[in-house]
């Protein structure tokens, strides 16, 4: 079910139709109303998936999805260029601000939820991390494989580009570990990525390598870690169960913003998404379904 980058260029010439993002809050019966869907590249395979399996029974309604990561996607919510805006993170104050500023109120609808695993090469001996040793890994802290009991190599740290609403997250949870005010970055040997695909074949190739990725894009030819909230804490992988159980320490919520609240055949489409068609796509494609 993770779908490949063909597939998705491939998928999204196939849903895409012309029209303008503000047909698709009309209801009126006998033409085709275009839903624009734009925004992260965690979300975008699920709003593939969604727009497919919506469209075989909605026929009358065209949903065209485009990736190019959350800060792409609230830009274009701001700019009035789409009805949806896939996030896998909070919208920014700046960003809100700059929506009203348009005339914009975002509408948050929370879609499903995501575990952020970290990930290695199957033949990295290390096993598990506290959450402070992956921050100290990615801020530069610790450089090498033998400081947390691997070999005697040096780390090679991967991201998501910071246009990433996933980068986001990773450095604001993780790497600065939820602390108000803390200023700490990724350390400047950090390589930076424009996909999730792209970040399983460097780790899956690289045996210094580690990054981190959402859980419906992990594949099994990647090792992932058990992560600790602190040392004395319980290390645990990244699942539907430990994501619902709360146990797992880096998961979060995925959401759509619609610019005010939805209505028309946005609203028809997003009250499908949130019930239990929708959120079966999302177990299957190894997310966490909201029931």
């Amino acid at each position: 079910m993770r779908n490949l980058g063909l597939f998705l260029l491939l998928s999204v010439w196939v849903l895409a139709a012309c029209g303008s993002p503000a047909s698709a809050q009309s209801s009126s019966s006998g033409s085709q109303h275009t839903i624009e869907d734009v925004g992260s590249d965690t979300i975008v395979n699920l709003a593939l998936a969604w727009a497919e399996a919506y469209q075989k029974t909605n026929p009358a309604v065209s949903i065209s999805v485009s990736g190019g990561g959350s800060g792409t996607g609230l830009a274009a919510l701001i700019n009035g260029t789409t009805y949806i805006a896939n996030a896998s993170r909070k919208i920014k104050p700046e960003e809100m601000a700059d929506a009203q500023q348009n005339g914009i109120e975002p509408y948050e609808i929370e879609i499903a939820r995501d575990a952020i695993g970290v990930i290695v090469h199957p033949e990295n001996p290390v096993q598990q991390l506290t959450l402070q040793q992956v921050s100290d890994i990615y801020s530069g802290k610790i450089t090498n494989w033998k400081e947390i009991g691997g070999e005697d190599r040096p780390i090679v740290l991967l991201s998501r580009e910071s246009n990433s609403g996933t980068h986001v997250y990773f450095l604001e949870e993780v790497v600065r570990q939820g602390r108000k005010g803390d200023k700490t970055l990724f350390s400047q040997d950090t390589l930076l990525l424009p996909s999730s695909e792209g970040i399983i074949a460097e780790v899956r190739q690289n045996p210094n390598a580690i990054g981190y990725d959402g859980l419906g894009y992990i594949t099994a030819d990647v090792k992932t870690l058990a992560i600790a909230p602190q040392v004395d804490g319980e290390y645990v992988k990244p699942s539907v169960e430990t994501v619902n159980n709360g146990k797992y320490p880096i998961a979060r919520p995925l959401f759509m913003y619609t610019p005010g609240e939805p209505q028309g055949d946005v609203k028809t489409y997003l009250d499908w998404i949130l019930g239990p068609d929708g959120q079966q796509i999302v177990g299957e494609l190894g997310f966490v379904p909201l029931q």
